[in-house]
């Protein structure tokens, strides 16, 4: 292999060494500056817990409701609920990812329909 691909072999297993070890050491000062400031184990909270909360029209659109301004009533999210719970049964062939999203949807309407009636504390009556 002492011919010219030899030599162009060698020159692609240097540079690959080159990039990589670059990326290695930017990689370890990126860490020893997130360690020194604090950083690393926010980045990492925010990254595990970075779930963010269902909105209401994903909710109503799960639970197959308009999504045109009528708020539903407990009674009709309920239903809706076992409805679909049941169905996507992982038991009957259904699916649990689903069943989940189903859920989350149910708790996301009751969250907000009991943010929407709870009785504001702010307010002082002067009566």
């Amino acid at each position: 292999m002492s011919g010219p691909l030899g030599r162009i072999i060698a020159q692609v297993v240097v540079m690959g060494a080159g990039i990589v070890s670059k990326a290695f050491v930017q990689a370890y000062q990126q860490a020893v500056h997130n360690a020194r400031s604090g950083n690393a184990g926010t980045v990492a909270a925010k990254t595990v817990a970075g779930k963010k909360k269902m909105s209401k029209q994903q909710a109503l659109e799960i639970l197959n409701f308009p999504t045109s301004g009528v708020v539903p009533s407990t009674e009709d999210i309920q239903k809706q609920f076992t409805r679909y719970f049941e169905a996507n049964d992982p038991a009957k062939g259904g699916s649990f990812y689903l069943q989940s999203k189903i859920y989350r949807a149910k708790e996301a309407l009751e969250a907000n329909d009991s943010n929407e009636r709870a009785p504001s504390s702010d307010k002082v009556n002067d009566n």
